[in-house]
């Protein structure tokens, strides 16, 4: 078995660390790690496979004898070091924003859309973690009716905005707690006890940057280049795992059996659906591992063709660093 030299672009973060972790898991056939991250953390060591690995800088140099690069850094982060990546042979799978729409390059999901990685011309994106979610959830069901739009309302946790959006929920109910007020710092607001009804800055008609991202990635990865989503993006006080409400419209009638059948055979997705036993996706449930748990199917009554369902996933896993691990096994087939 071949043998791949891995880099971690971003290591010390929280996707960072947990593309560690689901390497090991998975056992990817890593034969050196190469942690990199900013001046700050170089010297200061990282666990994999029982050992201490020395992180080292990020730089153009880098890169050199590197196989794949994960990225787990924000956008300005990894459109400063994509060029000396590909340049040095290595493939990119990033987990930023920076290259998703870009036609040259892949945005993949690995249930959905693998054949796409093939085509990349050094780097692959990785999408949003929402859309991830939500696309796993309802892909499966397009085969049986094209999918003409979907409504969606995502309640997207607080370890979406990394450490410190844990880190501001746990003091923020401590302090609550304890009679004290609650410090704001990450968020625009209180998070405790509270719903946030806007992720990102406004992009268009309204719509925030988050919101929007589902309705162009999601045409990108099905391949359904009219899709329309009408999405509205919530912060909630819940720790891990993004949940999703969403109404889809076929292009004709899809029943809730059809429905039911389809995504219990779906890859990736785990149905999780009877009302009376109180059987129904929730983000305790999803926490911690990388299936999509999907339920609460019913008709829409506002359209003939349409159906409703509610879906949950790890957003740190499968919504972004068990996605990119996915797409490092494709390169490796």
């Amino acid at each position: 078995m071949k043998l791949y030299t891995v880099g971690i672009l971003g290591a010390t973060g929280a996707v960072g660390q947990e593309m560690m972790r689901i390497l090991e898991e998975r056992d990817f056939p890593v034969g050196k790690l190469v942690p990199l991250a900013s001046a700050r953390s170089v010297g200061k060591t990282v666990k994999f496979k029982g050992q201490d690995v020395a992180i080292e800088l990020a730089c153009d140099e880098a890169f050199e004898g590197i196989d794949i690069v994960l990225g787990a850094a924000e956008n300005d982060i990894a459109e400063r070091f994509a060029p000396a990546i590909v340049k040095a042979g290595a493939v990119f799978v990033d987990n930023s924003s920076a290259f998703r729409l870009n036609p040259d390059v892949p945005l993949v999901v690995p249930e959905i859309n693998p054949d796409d990685a093939k085509k990349h011309k050094g780097i692959i994106s990785n999408p949003n973690c929402s859309t991830i979610i939500t696309c796993t959830a309802v892909n499966a069901l397009n085969a049986i009716s094209p999918i003409k739009s979907m409504v969606a309302s995502t309640y997207q946790a607080v370890s979406g905005a990394g450490v410190a959006g844990m880190a501001e929920l746990e003091n923020q109910i401590a302090a609550l707690l304890e009679g004290k007020p609650a410090e704001v710092k990450t968020f625009a607001y209180q998070i405790a006890y509270n719903l946030i009804p806007q992720i990102g800055g406004e992009q268009e008609d309204g719509y925030t940057s988050e919101e929007m991202k589902l309705h162009y990635e999601g045409r990108k990865i099905m391949h359904l280049p009219e899709l329309n989503v009408s999405c509205t993006c919530v912060r909630v006080p819940v720790m891990r795992s993004h949940s999703i409400s969403v109404q889809l419209h076929f292009d004709k009638p899809v029943s809730v059996e059809e429905a039911r059948e389809c995504l219990a055979k779906a890859p990736g997705v785990k149905l999780v659906d009877d009302l009376n036993a109180k059987q129904y996706p929730m983000p305790l449930d999803t926490s911690g591992q990388d299936i999509v748990y999907v339920g609460r199917i019913r008709p829409d009554l506002t359209d003939p063709n349409g159906l409703c369902l509610w879906c949950c996933g790890d957003q740190v896993r499968k919504g972004a660093a068990t996605n990119c691990i996915q797409i490092a096994e494709l390169l490796t087939k």
